[in-house]
């Protein structure tokens, strides 16, 4: 696995979705429960009761799927400290094909570690733009690939770590 595969998490996020994790698994006899019971109570095709717990079973289902294969892909770990180099867990400030007037700031994260700071942009280190960024210095410019097969080229303008 790339370090750009891997979700870095810090060891609070990993904790915390872990409990979510937990919780769903937890809660799959309940919702068997209902379903069962929903089921008793008569013809399938009309039973809105049924199917919705059906339907919230699947979402909890997927979502289970999804946390466990995000948290068996995990780095956990303490955000990084270093200054000026772009990372997994750094707020970046970037501008677009030479135009230093084209800037945004976001964070290099997953959507999770990401979703507490809902002012803050959030880019995969996976994305086009996320993996190129990984590992630049302030001042470098790096090129990446938009989903309409044209390049973009983005210059690294500073890179903190993630102040949570």
């Amino acid at each position: 696995m790339t370090e750009t595969q891997v979700t870095w998490l810090t060891q609070e996020s990993y904790d915390r979705l872990k409990a979510e994790l937990d919780q769903l698994i937890a809660n799959r006899p309940v919702i068997a429960a209902e379903i069962n019971e929903r089921r008793e109570e008569g013809d399938l095709k009309e039973n809105g009761g049924y199917h919705a717990a059906r339907e919230e079973q699947g979402q909890q289902e997927a979502r289970i799927r999804q946390l466990q294969e995000l948290l068996s892909a995990a780095k956990v770990g303490v955000a990084p400290t270093q200054s000026g180099v772009a990372l997994p867990g750094s707020v970046v400030t970037v501008y677009y094909d030479g135009d230093e007037t084209d800037t945004e700031t976001f964070l290099i994260a997953t959507r999770e570690e990401g979703a507490r700071n809902g002012d803050l942009e959030t880019y995969s280190p996976g994305s086009p733009i996320g993996g190129a960024l990984i590992s630049a210095k302030v001042g470098e410019t790096r090129e990446y690939t938009l989903p309409n097969g044209n390049t973009m080229k983005v210059t690294l303008v500073s890179a903190e770590p993630y102040q949570g």
